[in-house]
């Protein structure tokens, strides 16, 4: 008797075994190459620009617009893009965390940003994530087109010209930049240098994703991530009051400028349809 219960028993283990690989959900494992397949295109490689065009030469000054815009888009929207896969890349780590999935490569990936995107490393993982979800993400493309052509007067200042610095970013340490001509007594920053357009704007972006002054900036934008809305240039604005000593002034000049030029940027979009899919719809 016992020994009939005991074949029966085996028979019946060797059937579930049979039979639960076709009822157990497989966990793959998160990889680059499934934080990267999300719909995004690929970042593309761009050609470094090492020269900013001489802009004046345009007369008509919409055409100049124009040629500025058209310079600088595709940079900006390719930094976009690369933020948009670092945001993805993030979501999926914090995905595997939650799930206990913890690997060598991912806590690899994940320092990477702790650092780029400077966030106290000493947190626990929690809240590691829960500061960089606010800062790993777009500035809409039409922010940073009217506040480069702001802080560089359309591409033709000095500091454009000669550091390829079209947001007026400073520096401390001697021979980083150019010495400002009417730079205070006992002042000592620099106006940076770069060595080529891409660079200037991937610095412009981090300093907004990171310093504390532009952390209102940061809470805006997140409170449209929660919202499910559009990430939206003039409302984030609103937290740019210490990037220029004019304060509200400079806001509602940036403000105005968006108005006045949104419609040749988006015709420019439109006729090269170039835009990546959230920078396009960010730049309201």
């Amino acid at each position: 008797m016992r020994k009939k219960l005991f074949i029966i028993f085996f028979i019946l283990v060797c059937i579930a075994a049979l039979l639960l690989p076709f009822f157990s959900k497989y966990e793959k494992p998160t990889s680059d190459k499934d934080i990267v397949s999300h719909g995004l295109p690929p970042v593309p490689t761009l050609k470094p620009r090492t020269e900013i065009p001489n802009f004046d030469e345009f007369n008509d000054v919409r055409e100049k617009k124009r040629e500025f815009f058209r310079y600088l888009l595709p940079i900006i929207e390719a930094e976009n893009l690369r933020i948009l896969h670092e945001r993805q890349q993030l979501f999926a780590i914090e995905n595997a965390y939650s799930r206990g999935f913890e690997n060598e490569q991912d806590k690899s990936q994940l320092a990477r940003l702790v650092d780029y995107y400077e966030v106290d490393p000493t947190l626990d993982n929690e809240q590691q994530f829960e500061i960089l979800k606010r800062r790993v993400d777009i500035i809409p493309t039409m922010m940073v087109l009217v506040q480069a052509a702001n802080e560089s007067a359309w591409g033709t200042s000095r500091f454009a010209q000669e550091g390829l610095n079209l947001f007026g970013q400073w520096c401390y340490r001697e021979g980083c930049g150019l010495v400002p001509s009417q730079r205070p007594e006992g002042m000592n920053h620099e106006v940076a240098k770069f060595d080529h357009v891409a660079q200037s704007v991937r610095s412009y972006m981090r300093n907004i994703n990171t310093h504390e002054p532009y952390l209102e900036l940061r809470q805006i934008r997140e409170v449209m991530r929660d919202r499910e809305e559009q990430v939206r240039a003039i409302p984030l604005l609103s937290g740019l009051h210490s990037y220029s000593e004019r304060g509200q002034d400079y806001i509602d000049e940036l403000k105005a400028m968006i108005r006045v030029n949104r419609p040749i940027v988006e015709a420019i979009m439109e006729q090269e349809n170039s835009a990546t899919p959230e920078a396009a719809v960010s730049s309201n």
